[in-house]
């Protein structure tokens, strides 16, 4: 085999393709023509008719490849055509079956090898076509030839010492691929996967051949897309991809396919996340035997950092890493968020591929294959941030898909549709398509979809801090579609929904204070009850939430209340809720009887700390109110509920509705009519006691102070919570 020949490879060093040409012709039984000089023309002189030529090594000399024979020793006479004449018997020369096998082959690759290491770069091309000339003087299928080379270089190159005789080798693949790339790409796939220490040194060297790299990558880029789904060939393409585009300098071959090659490789991904292999994933990747379940998506990660960074793209790797971009383009169920977050990332620092991108998109969308259609239109919905490329295609054509997104049965579609709606009318800093948009996201508020709701709210959010907004028009909407998402099981949709009425109340505060804006301050007012009781939510960034759209509220009505409910939120005090009370009962006497409503509904909450909250709440409105506001049968029913309480499993809530339940029971004793007979049972005999006022026990929820969250010594001024 080739390991031996290698032994020998440099007492042949004289040997010149010329040479090995001329031994075809005798293989072939083709009269040979001696040329002028012993050692015949150089590489780069032959003719192109000498791509007929290759098996010279062997016939030539009369040692068989791969036997034992030895060659001339260094210092004998030089090998020439004269010699080679005398070793070729006469008439038609055959060749032996043993000649072509494998070993064969390696042992051509290695012989060329020598042949470059003399003839240096400058020969490559012509080495290509003698080893064409070799593989095609067979007659055996090209594409075999090919692989029993590259196998060949495979066995070899790792026994190669570093230096010219490992460089020569290289260049002898380098040499095939000029002629061969796809059948090279074909050899050399089948070991990249699991990965062979060996065939990523044949990739690197490949990339580094600037007269081949772009036909491999080429080669590669069509084996990603042509394989349906996370097959072995896309994964070893996959790969080989990776050790190519680490090379410094490889990047520059992908002009003209950069955007197919960008978008075949984060497609790739969505493939290994539907097909789960990840470890967040029951299922198990059959073919990932050496290594950990997520490898194929670390290597497609990795190869997509390397087009980035060599492209000048560091930034949009950087602004990944920093949002969490890479884990959630991995992810299962995050998979198009990372997409979004890259076209994002790429809009602001890599604009100069977005024309490209957006074009390639377009057909894409159209895909019959769902993780390839669903990634295009997350990236197309990304671009659509952009000003250039939103102007690429007419806005009523864009209009129109985004629309027809939104009327499909896929939630996740839809949630894109969505997404671009938002993108395409804000992106220019002002509020267009107002009619196509506002519906949709009115629509959205009621879907079950956590995405689709968010994404509403937040472009909601987007839509308010917009100049000419009508405030009047939105909060008319709002009214009957925002009070349910307050109480939402979801909690990131309650904080969304609590923070999109903060942002209400900031921005109509002006005419707030003048008593303008009916539908909005009827939704404050409606809205004021679970904003006390989601001070204590479970949930911290409902808590901030709370507290922030409340200090709005505070500001634009002027209650005086900022110090009270930063108290209540932090320390859970009942004497500053008692005080909220009593204003709020003050400034809004007819809103009485539906803050009672609203507050008995809490009283059914699986949750204890919003059960405590609302029972203490119910007890402190109940003492503050006159009982001209509160009608019998609402008293009758507060007091049947709270009686429900006594018996809870929670001692706190227990313990606090006695106390409620007795205030309930003297207000109705001071009602101008006859009290009735079950509610005066509790009354120790005085017609019109003097009501003292509820004490409450401390709060086994009580929330930890937050000294100086909002920059202060004290939580008495406090600021916008993040995000809103």
């Amino acid at each position: 085999m080739a390991g031996g020949v290698w032994g020998r490879g440099r007492s042949l060093g004289a040997l010149t393709l010329a040479a090995v040409a001329e031994g075809i012709r005798a293989c072939q039984a083709q009269p040979l023509e001696v040329p002028s000089t012993s050692l015949g023309p150089k590489p780069w002189e032959l003719e192109p008719q000498a791509k007929t030529q290759v098996w010279a090594a062997t016939t030539a000399s009369g040692i068989e490849p791969g036997s034992g024979a030895s060659a001339p020793a260094a210092g004998n006479e030089p090998y020439c055509q004269h010699n080679a004449q005398e070793a070729v018997p006469e008439g038609p020369q055959q060749v032996s079956g043993k000649a072509w096998d494998t070993g064969a082959l390696t042992d051509l690759a290695m012989y060329t090898a020598t042949c470059l290491e003399e003839a240096g770069f400058a020969g490559t091309q012509a080495t290509a076509l003698t080893l064409s000339s070799a593989l095609e003087a067979r007659g055996e299928k090209l594409e075999d030839q090919v692989h029993a080379l590259v196998r060949g270089l495979l066995a070899q190159v790792p026994n190669l010492a570093e230096g010219r005789p490992r460089r020569a080798a290289l260049r002898v693949l380098s040499a095939l691929a000029l002629e061969h790339a796809q059948d090279v790409v074909r050899a050399l796939l089948p070991r990249s996967l699991p990965p062979d220490r060996a065939a990523a040194e044949l990739w690197r060297s490949l990339s580094r051949n600037h007269h081949v790299n772009g036909q491999v990558l080429v080669q590669l880029l069509w084996a990603l897309k042509g394989a349906s789904g996370p097959e072995p060939q896309a994964l070893a393409a996959t790969r080989a991809l990776g050790e190519m585009l680490a090379v410094s300098g490889c990047v520059g071959a992908t002009r003209g396919f950069y955007p197919h090659l960008l978008l075949a490789l984060v497609t790739q991904l969505h493939e290994l996340a539907r097909g789960g292999c990840f470890p967040d994933s029951p299922k198990v990747w059959v073919l990932s035997h050496r290594g950990p379940p997520h490898s194929h998506a670390s290597s497609t990660v990795e190869a997509l950092k390397a087009l980035l960074t060599g492209d000048g793209g560091r930034m949009v790797v950087t602004c990944m890493e920093q949002a969490g971009g890479w884990r959630r383009l991995v992810g299962t169920h995050t998979h198009l968020e990372g997409v979004l977050l890259l076209a994002s990332a790429m809009v602001a620092h890599a604009d100069h591929h977005l024309r490209g991108l957006f074009a390639d998109l377009l057909p894409r969308l159209r895909s019959a294959d769902l993780p390839q259609r669903l990634t295009a239109m997350a990236f197309f919905t990304g671009l659509l941030q952009s000003r250039a490329t939103a102007r690429l295609l007419q806005e009523d054509i864009i209009l129109k898909w985004l629309c027809t997104w939104q009327r499909d049965p896929e939630s996740t579609v839809r949630w894109l549709g969505l997404l671009g709606l938002r993108h395409l009318a804000l992106n220019c800093g002002k509020v267009r398509h107002m009619s196509t948009l506002l519906p949709a996201l009115l629509g959205a508020l009621g879907e079950g979809d956590v995405r689709l709701v968010g994404t509403a709210l937040g472009a909601l959010r987007r839509l308010l801090v917009q100049p000419g907004v009508p405030l009047r028009l939105l909060s008319s909407h709002l009214r009957p579609r925002l009070p349910p998402l307050l109480d939402d099981a979801r909690d990131s949709v309650r904080a969304l929904a609590i923070g999109l009425l903060g942002t209400l109340v900031r921005q109509g505060r002006g005419r707030l204070r003048m008593g303008l804006h009916g539908p909005l301050r009827k939704l404050v007012l409606q809205s004021l009850v679970p904003l006390l009781l989601r001070l204590h939510d479970p949930s911290q960034d409902t808590a901030e939430s709370s507290e922030w759209t409340l200090a709005r509220c505070d500001e634009a009505l002027r209650w005086g209340l900022l110090e009270e409910m930063v108290t209540v939120a932090h320390y859970d005090s009942p004497e500053a809720l008692s005080r909220v009370c009593h204003r709020l009962v003050q400034r809004y006497p007819s809103h009485i009887p539906c803050f009672l409503s609203q507050t008995q509904g809490y009283l059914r909450s699986p949750q204890d700390p919003l059960r405590l909250a609302a029972t203490v709440l119910l007890g402190f409105l109940v003492y503050h109110s006159s009982p001209s506001h509160v009608n019998q049968d609402l008293l009758d029913s507060l007091f049947q509920d709270l009686g429900q309480l006594h018996s809870d499993p929670e001692p706190s809530v227990a313990a606090a509705a006695h106390v409620s339940t007795q205030q309930v029971a003297l207000l109705a004793s001071t009602q101008s009519r006859p009290s009735r007979g079950h509610l005066l049972c509790l009354i120790s005999g005085n017609s019109c006691p003097a009501r003292p006022t509820p004490c409450y026990a401390d709060s086994p929820f009580q929330r930890r102070s937050l000294e100086g969250r909002w920059g202060c010594n004290g939580p008495c001024s406090p600021g916008p919570v993040p995000g809103f």
